[in-house]
């Protein structure tokens, strides 16, 4: 297990690293990059309460998803809309932020968040009116952003599930009262410091998801060992795929391929973080790993 003093490293990683740039707004595919399916009418049902409606929704071939997280979403921005757009045709938009967690991207928040107005899920929803939303948050457990309220983790955690739960909620709900996308809920991978935090806030996904009538991708699964879901790893053995394609199984002496870096157990690009956010520009495992989970969720419930 890495020891406490590799926080500081990843804490500064988290608001700076392995992400796209917060100034650019929603990262979207030129039309040109998203073929049309043919005689294929997309309909979208009036809103409705959360949770309400959603089991009568109209057959859709090529959706369009909204994805939204924090730096793991940043760093895997351009390979989640890769594998959505090949495997289910999808219109996709990005827009993840640094640092974040899910009240940054409630309304209402204001100056208090580091998710600007125009880009916050209710407001993308009624403008982009996406089939699926994608949230993909780590669940910030420090003070980073001052919509938490200086709620963190290390100094109360039960207070710090009270309010992300209610937070979860409330996303929700707002999400639903400005369309008809249909949310999935992102688990996490395991978490080396507080291995116990990510399985409380996995099980609130559920819960909201379960509440929500929505869904649920275990990423955090194809980044875990077998049998091991909470046990923090670097290596894993390398898939059918990864042999298959050799630039994704790192150790193939050994059979493993590197999902984190030795100087960073959270994200998982392999490249070095930069003061300049980006999505990540080299091949990773870890990063194709769960953005494959999210893509097979999504077209299982078109």
């Amino acid at each position: 297990m890495r020891k406490p003093w590799i926080v500081g490293l990843v804490l500064a990683g988290v608001l700076l690293g392995a992400c796209g740039d917060p100034a650019s707004g929603p990262e979207a595919a030129p039309p040109s990059e998203v073929p049309e399916a043919a005689g294929t009418t997309q309909q979208r049902a009036p809103a409705s309460p959360s949770g309400a409606g959603k089991a009568s929704r109209a057959p859709v071939t090529a959706p369009a998803v909204l994805y939204l997280g924090d730096s793991l979403a940043m760093e895997a921005q351009e390979v989640v809309g890769r594998e959505l757009r090949r495997e289910v045709r999808a219109e996709y938009t990005s827009a993840p932020y640094s640092g974040t967690t899910p009240c940054d991207y409630l309304e209402g928040t204001g100056e208090r968040s580091l998710v600007p107005v125009q880009d916050k899920a209710a407001a993308l929803v009624r403008r982009l009116r996406p089939d699926f939303v994608v949230l993909q948050f780590w669940g910030n457990a420090w003070g980073y952003t001052p919509c938490m309220d200086g709620i963190t983790h290390d100094a109360s955690p039960e207070k710090y599930f009270q309010r992300y739960q209610a937070d979860l909620k409330r996303l929700a709900d707002q999400i639903a009262a400005a369309g008809d996308a249909r949310i999935v809920w992102v688990l996490q991978g395991p978490d080396p410091i507080t291995p116990d935090r990510i399985r409380r806030v996995n099980a609130l996904y559920e819960l909201r998801a379960d509440a929500s009538g929505d869904l649920v991708a275990d990423a955090g699964r194809a980044v875990s060992a077998a049998g091991a879901r909470y046990s923090w790893v670097q290596y894993l053995p390398c898939t059918a795929y990864e042999q298959e394609h050799a630039e994704y199984c790192t150790q193939p002496d050994r059979g493993r391929t590197a999902l984190h870096r030795d100087d960073d157990y959270l994200h998982f690009c392999l490249a070095p973080t930069t003061s300049t956010p980006k999505p990540c520009p080299v091949r990773s495992p870890g990063i194709l790993r769960m953005a494959r989970e999210i893509t097979r969720v999504v077209r299982e419930h078109l």
